[in-house]
């Protein structure tokens, strides 16, 4: 780590889609997500303006695994990450960049939209629990992932704690 620096993404947001699950070569999760942020200001004639900023989510892990499994469109979630830009070259040879958040934690703060209680409320998969999480260099590179045969509640463990449940965390 750099001295003098940091390099953290914390928004509050409703997902924009339903999380799509996919296995890098090595067997790594990787979900994508967007979240919609929004912000309300009022102008120099006492309008209310709203905006919508999209956020692009990249969650790797288990973490990716609990975002596909139990979460959806329009769930109000908290993330807390690093924000990674990389680059890529399109069909015709022309370099891209997009600038994403990667995913540290991921907890769900309530149900998808309107009403409906708060299902999930205060309950949290991060990578910190794990160390199947973000590669380093991170785009998706050869290995395996890591803890995968750890058990329990300590670290690498089951961030629920221990006892029985090691294989697929509650659904909230």
């Amino acid at each position: 780590m750099q001295k003098n620096s940091v390099n953290k993404a914390i928004i509050v947001g409703r997902m924009g889609q339903k999380p799509e699950l996919k296995y890098t070569p090595a067997q790594t999760a990787v979900t994508n997500i967007t979240i919609a942020t929004n912000e309300t200001r009022r102008d120099t004639s006492g309008n209310n303006i709203d905006s919508t900023e999209w956020h692009r989510v990249v969650v790797f892990g288990k973490t990716a695994e609990f975002v596909a499994n139990y979460l959806d469109k329009g769930t109000l979630i908290y993330v807390d990450g690093r924000l990674q830009t990389r680059s890529w070259e399109d069909r015709d040879g022309v370099k891209k960049y997009t600038t994403e958040i990667v995913a540290q934690t991921v907890t769900p703060l309530g149900s998808s939209g309107g009403g409906g209680g708060q299902q999930g409320a205060g309950r949290s998969q991060d990578n910190g629990g794990y160390s199947g999480g973000a590669p380093q260099s991170g785009t998706p590179q050869s290995g395996t992932p890591q803890g995968s045969g750890q058990q329990g509640g300590g670290p690498g463990g089951n961030p629920f704690g221990g006892g029985g449940e090691e294989d697929e965390p509650l659904p909230f």
